[in-house]
């Protein structure tokens, strides 16, 4: 027969172990954002398809309108995780620098433009109206396209919008020339009679990344591990042209499956594989550690950051490599 005091601690052990599985990270949602970028569509399929469910991660999916949004949001701790640019790491970095990117989800190639109209040159942009998102992705494709007429951003007239406003600004024929990526590209250069004047093809100008905090992967580090894993699997059947799985994708974005597939010509993905080989390999001529190299140098010219950042403190290969 229990004793009374046999009988409490049962209870109060009960009571431990309820709160240490319902307070356990496992049991925690996974806050993870991103914006309608059409490289990010592995992120939506796994979400769509139940990846992350199937394997025993919840996940609170956030999508921004534009990049400052999702920004604004991730510093104030508002989610975990985010898929983003390179750019909009190492300008958050100043702000906090226990940030980390852990994985390389594609670079843009072709899929971010600069759309003009009656603009034959770089130099013919001096003195017109450019719409543009003050990030510091879109201001680093920005310049090296300007560079080319030997213009820098004080010779434009510059309006502050999102990708999508700016496009829709450009087709109204309120702005110049506009700084935008897809989905919004094409449709900005179908409604407008625009050309576009300048694209990501053939370069690592711009690289999309997920990014996290220190802390998320030493508390974390098991359910990163599996978040990366079902994200692969999306990604996967994307590089597959999987129809069902773009299907999805476009669902997500407001966009149609066929118009997704086009937008993903101008975009190189990277799996877990590719992130090994190439991604974070210092010997591959293609890595991403070049491309921190390069906006980190001009974070610091455009004064997003005081001081030269060390590349190195902003990425963690780690996880990869661990798969």
């Amino acid at each position: 027969m229990f004793k009374p005091r046999s009988i409490s601690l049962i209870i109060i052990a009960c009571i431990t172990f309820f709160w240490s599985v319902a307070c356990s990270p496992q049991s925690t949602p996974l806050a993870v954002s991103a914006t309608p970028w059409s490289g990010y569509s592995g992120h939506h399929i796994a979400m769509k398809k139940d990846f992350y469910g199937q394997a025993g991660l919840k996940i609170q999916d956030l999508l921004y309108q534009s990049t400052t949004e999702q920004i604004d949001a991730f510093l104030a701790g508002k989610t975990d995780l985010a898929w983003v640019t390179a750019g909009d790491v190492i300008d958050m970095a100043g702000k906090d620098p226990s940030l980390k990117i852990i994985f390389l989800c594609d670079y843009s190639n072709g899929a971010d433009g600069i759309v003009g109209r009656g603009i034959k040159t770089a130099a013919d942009l001096k003195g017109k109206t450019v719409a543009r998102e003050n990030v510091l992705f879109e201001k680093v494709f920005l310049r090296a396209y300007l560079e080319k007429g030997g213009l820098s951003e004080k010779d434009l007239k510059i309006k502050d919008m999102s990708a999508a406003a700016a496009a829709a600004a450009f087709s109204a024929q309120r702005v110049d020339a506009a700084v935008t990526y897809e989905p919004f590209l094409t449709k900005a250069l179908k409604e407008s009679g625009g050309e576009l004047l300048f694209s990501t093809k053939g370069t690592n100008l711009i690289a999309d990344v997920l990014v996290t905090r220190s802390q998320l992967i030493s508390d974390r580090r098991a359910d990163l591990l599996t978040f990366l894993k079902a994200a692969d699997k999306g990604i996967k059947l994307l590089e597959a042209g999987d129809e069902s799985a773009i299907a999805l994708a476009a669902q997500r974005l407001g966009t149609s499956s066929s118009e997704l597939r086009a937008q993903l010509t101008g975009i190189a993905l990277f799996d877990i594989e590719g992130n090994k080989t190439i991604g974070f390999n210092p010997q591959n001529p293609n890595n991403a550690i070049k491309n921190f190299e390069l906006v980190a140098k001009a974070a610091y010219d455009f004064k997003v950051v005081q001081q030269p950042l060390d590349v190195k403190s902003i990425y963690d290969d780690s996880l990869v490599k661990a798969l």
